[in-house]
Formats: C-alpha cells, sequence, structure tokens
C-alpha cells in the first residue's frame, strides 16, 4: 500500500511539471530566434477549418509594384515570359531552359480553387519571368518582396529562390538566364544538407564601376523544418532607407542585420592595405629562440647507443620447440586439377599453424627478448635559449588603399524592372504563390492576411488529428532540444512506473503462493471452500449424495486429521510442563483445518 502511494505522488509531481512546461510555451517569446511578437503565429493558433474551403483572391493593392495570385491557368502566358535562351559553359543537352512551369491547383492544397505556379520537370534549367508595373529605385522607401514556397515531394536539391533584375536599356526576358544581371538575389536553397536562405544583392563600385556580390550572414536559426515539412511556407526580405534589412519566414524574423556591417565582403573596402611592393629585409630574424651557440655536448654522451637491448637475463622457456616450425605445408592440400606449372609455376601447398606449437610456449629458433637500454642518450641537442637579435613577426607597411571609397547608403542600390526564377531542381512540384514588391509596410501586411495567414490556417487545420501530437512535440523541440529530457521524464517515467509497480505486485503475489504452498497453509479461496465443505455444501442438500470414493478418501483424511491433533496434544503437554516450570502461561493448541480433497 505504501509503494501505490509514492507511484500516485511521483505521477502526480510529473503531471504538475507538464503543465508547468506547456504554460511556460504558451507565454514564452524567444528573442533570439527572432520572434516578432507583434505579429501571430497562425501556425499555433488552433483550428477553426474542419473542412476544405473555398480560396477567396486577395484584395489587389491600388498601386502595387508587382502582385501576383495566379488567379486564372492563362496567367503563365497573359503576363510571365518563359526564357528561351540557354546556359553557356555547360553541356549542350542540359543547356537549354526547357524545365515546364505549369499554373494549376496543386495536389494537395487546402482551398479548393487556389491555383499556384508549380516547377514541373527534374534534373531541368528552368526560367520565368515578369516585369514589375513600374520600376523600383530605391528612392527613400522601403523595399519589401515576400512569395509562398511549398515543397509538395520535399527537396532533394535543388533552389526556389527570386531574382529581382536590374533595369538594362532594351531588356529582353526571353533572354533571362543565369548571367542576366541582377540587383537581389532571395530566397531558399538546398542541396544534400546544406540548407541555405539567400539574401545577396550586386552593389556597384562607386569608383571603378565594377559589380561585386555582398552577401549577408547566415541565419542563426535552424532551417530544416522549411524544406521537409511540406507546408506553404512565407519568404519575406525588407531593406530600409537606414541601410538596415529583415529576413523573414512566416513573419518571423530570422536574420537581420545591416548592410554596412553585416555584408560578406564589406561593403566599403578598408582605408589601408598592406604595400604589394614591400619586402622583408635580409637580415629581419623572426626566430624567437636559437640554440645556445656556446653549449657543448658532454664526452660522455653516446649517440650510438641503441634504444633497446637484448634482455641478458632472460631465459628460453621450457618445452620451446626449437626444430619446430611455426608455419607447415597443409598436408591434406593438393594441387589443383587445372593448375599448370609452366603457367602458374611450381605448385606449393598453403601453409598452416604447426598443431604440434599449440601446447607449447613457441616454435623455431629462440631470440632474446629486447629491453630498454640503460645507456641510451639520442641524439644531443643543443639547450635553446633567446635570440638576441629577434625582431619580431614581420608585416609589410601600410599605404593608402587607391580604390578606397566610402558608400554610406549601399540601400540605394540598382533600379529594378522585373522579377524573374531562374533555377535547377532535382526535386519537382515546387509551388510558387502570391508574389508582391511593395515599398508599404500596411498594404504588405494586408496583403498577407488575405493570403499565406488564411492558407496557413486552411493547412494546419486539415493537418489537425493527422499526427497533430507527434508533430506538435517536433515543434516545440526543434530549438528546444533539451525538452527531450522533459518529455521523457514527465511522460515516459510514469509509463515506466507503472509497468514495474504492476510488475512488482505480480511478484509479489507469487511469492506468497509459493510460502503458503511451502508451509501448508490455506489460501482464501481454500478457506472458503473448507467451510462450504464443513456446511455440507459438497454432500448436497441431504448429505447422502457423496460418492463412495470421496467418502473413503474423506474417511482418510479425517484419521490422517486424528492422528495429527494426538501429536500435537502430545507436543502441547510437553510444552505445557515447561511451561509450568518457566511460570509461562499456556496455550491452547490450534486445530488444523481440514484440507481439500
Amino acid at each position: 500500500m505504501r509503494g501505490y502511494w509514492k507511484f500516485l505522488s511521483v505521477l502526480l509531481i510529473s503531471l504538475l511539471v507538464w503543465n508547468g512546461v506547456v504554460a511556460d510555451f504558451e507565454d514564452e517569446v524567444d528573442e533570439d530566434d527572432g520572434v516578432v511578437e507583434d505579429e501571430p503565429d497562425v501556425s499555433e493558433q488552433e483550428p477553426v477549418i474542419l473542412e476544405k474551403s473555398r480560396y477567396e483572391p486577395p484584395e489587389m493593392p491600388a498601386k502595387p509594384y508587382l502582385a501576383e495570385t495566379f488567379d486564372g491557368a492563362d496567367v503563365l502566358k497573359r503576363s510571365w515570359i518563359k526564357s528561351q535562351a540557354k546556359k553557356d559553359d555547360v553541356e549542350e543537352d542540359i543547356a537549354k531552359y526547357d524545365g515546364k512551369w505549369s499554373v494549376e491547383e496543386p495536389k494537395d492544397s487546402a482551398l479548393e480553387g487556389d491555383l499556384g505556379l508549380l516547377l514541373k520537370s527534374k534534373a531541368k534549367h528552368h526560367a520565368v519571368s515578369k516585369k514589375l508595373n513600374k520600376v523600383f529605385d530605391f528612392s527613400g522607401n522601403p523595399f519589401i518582396v515576400s512569395y509562398e514556397v511549398k515543397y509538395q515531394n520535399g527537396i532533394d536539391c535543388g533552389g526556389a529562390y527570386i531574382k529581382l533584375l536590374s533595369k538594362q536599356n532594351n531588356a529582353d526576358l526571353k533572354s533571362f538566364h543565369d548571367k542576366t544581371p541582377y540587383t537581389i538575389m532571395f530566397g531558399p536553397d538546398k542541396c544534400g544538407l546544406d540548407h541555405k536562405l539567400h539574401f545577396i544583392f550586386r552593389h556597384k563600385n562607386p569608383k571603378t564601376g565594377e559589380i561585386e556580390e555582398k552577401h549577408a550572414k547566415k541565419p542563426s536559426g535552424n532551417l530544416d523544418s522549411f524544406f521537409s515539412d511540406k507546408k506553404t511556407h512565407l519568404y519575406t526580405l525588407v531593406v530600409n532607407p537606414d541601410n538596415s534589412f529583415e529576413i523573414l519566414v512566416d513573419n518571423k524574423v530570422i536574420n537581420s542585420g545591416n548592410l554596412l556591417q553585416d555584408m560578406s565582403p564589406p561593403v566599403n573596402p578598408p582605408k589601408e592595405i598592406d604595400d604589394p611592393n614591400d619586402k622583408k629585409p635580409s637580415d629581419w630574424d623572426e626566430r624567437e629562440k636559437i640554440p645556445d651557440p656556446d653549449a657543448k655536448k658532454p664526452d660522455d654522451w653516446d649517440e650510438d647507443e641503441p634504444m633497446e637491448v637484448p634482455d641478458e637475463e632472460a631465459k628460453k622457456p621450457e618445452g620451446w620447440l626449437d626444430d619446430e616450425e611455426a608455419l607447415i605445408p597443409d598436408p591434406d592440400a593438393g594441387k589443383p586439377d587445372d593448375w599448370d606449372d609452366e603457367m602458374d609455376g611450381e605448385w606449393e601447398a598453403p601453409l598452416i599453424d604447426n598443431p604440434k606449437c599449440k601446447d607449447a610456449p613457441g616454435c623455431g629458433e629462440w631470440t632474446r627478448p629486447n629491453m630498454p637500454n640503460p645507456l641510451y642518450r639520442g641524439k644531443w641537442k643543443p639547450e635553446m635559449i633567446d635570440n638576441p637579435d629577434y625582431k619580431g613577426e614581420w608585416k609589410p607597411r601600410k599605404i593608402t588603399n587607391p580604390d578606397f571609397f566610402e558608400d554610406k547608403s549601399p540601400y540605394k542600390m540598382t533600379p529594378i524592372e522585373a522579377l524573374g526564377l531562374e533555377l535547377w531542381s532535382m526535386t519537382d512540384e515546387i509551388v510558387f504563390d502570391n508574389f508582391i514588391v511593395t515599398d508599404d509596410k500596411d498594404v504588405h501586411s494586408r496583403w498577407v492576411e488575405q493570403t499565406w495567414e488564411r492558407k496557413s490556417v486552411a493547412e494546419a487545420s486539415k493537418g489537425a488529428g493527422q499526427n497533430a501530437l507527434v508533430q506538435g512535440i517536433l515543434d516545440v523541440t526543434k530549438d528546444r532540444p533539451w525538452l527531450w529530457a522533459v518529455f521523457l521524464i514527465v511522460v515516459v517515467l510514469p509509463v515506466i512506473l507503472v509497468i514495474a509497480y504492476c510488475c512488482m505486485q505480480k511478484d509479489k503475489q507469487e511469492d506468497l503462493d509459493a510460502a503458503r504452498k511451502k508451509t501448508d497453509e490455506a489460501s482464501p479461496d481454500d478457506e472458503k471452500t473448507e467451510d462450504k465443505e464443513d456446511e455440507g455444501v459438497d454432500e448436497g442438500a441431504g448429505g447422502d449424495n457423496l460418492t463412495t470414493e470421496t467418502k473413503k478418501s474423506k474417511a482418510a483424511l479425517e484419521k490422517e486429521e486424528e492422528e495429527e491433533e494426538v501429536s500435537q496434544e502430545e507436543d502441547m503437554a510437553e510444552g505445557d510442563t515447561e511451561g509450568k516450570d518457566s511460570g509461562s502461561p499456556r496455550r491452547s493448541p490450534r486445530k488444523r483445518k481440514t484440507r481439500k480433497d
């Protein structure tokens, strides 16, 4: 009983810990992961859609730079242009941009009638683009671009990023290819175990006119689930006039920084550089320690002494077989029938372990084992001392960087006139949807509310009840692996305790049954049966229904009982005599109950 209450106490404490952990997660905001408290986490909201809902088109912004929902199967022909170019420096059979695009409803769409742009081919180059309604010229408003990606079949190797193409004179989007100038490249990319979320912008050197790519630092969070969970994810880039930038996935900031400090290589070159014409002087000594020139090798230092010498005190073990070889030719081996002495040479039987050496300490010629040589000192080297001529590590002198410039507003990038997707992928059925380019954060927020947030809620509702518990645990522990220890204690430990408690009770009952059998003590069931026998239940209503065999068996048992009682009375009589002598009170003998037949 005491063990039962201990178990209940542990189980109660475990449930309290579990409730506390869940409550903490509901209120927690992880600032290190860049969670924006103002934005609702739609994936954690309670599902409100029980059936597949009908897609509702969003309200189009008044004057968008670009807003595309693919609401119509003919939109790909009307406003998007497929590339007819070829890639340079690749084999001819894969050089063409012949990958297929399609506007259709995804196979596992959460909203009925919601169309998207699908990449349909594997292991092919794909390129498609669309002109903006007007050129974005970075004139002082934030640059905001976002779009949705869904890997219906997961992703092994391939990109899903976009390119914001630079303004050019007489640009032809039919010639869009990998070397077409772009201002910004943004979006997810994966190959193998390498998960990336690109933000690259091409910066023009104001002094030389050269273009150089600047890469944002890698996000600190874990990106794996965005590529593997087969959900629709929203990718957003915001570049502000103060040179700050933010990268968001599903309305959560996962990377942020400044164009001046957080790009590689840096936007602005150093003011000073190493002089390429400066050479280290011939007498420059960089050695901090040198051998002592005054040190001399001792006269008794013998460099020729070996490290080990034979042990002269060693003796050959008794029973060593000097005349036997450790390996002998296999006497049972025979030359193969197809062996050709002229072609294969003289045949020799393969060697096997000598059976005579199995029980002997050794076979063959015995040699003394080696031991460390006490006279060994090795090669003599002089002691190292401080170098009096040490000048330190040589470095070339600094000079003014002839290519130095300072661009204090890298936000002012090359104007953008089109958006394109130029991709290679080993996985098909990648869905793109709801592109928007704007300079108004409010417009962007309304667009996301009417597109991705509705879709995300619908997907969450559709997935409710389908591995929801398992997925919920995986989502919670994704960035908090230490929670597995909490789940182990709170969930697994009580189960183990229940099993252990049940096994202990079973073992205890088995021990009691074994003890009763060993001492011939009547069990509770036996006592009930015996009581019934005493009351005449087995004899029927009249008491004359017992068979002859039963009566004989019972008579034998009664006779045995009488003999045992006589024996007990004799023992008790002896006990009474001893009791009188010792002054202890007399105990009445316990009558043994009749056992069952």
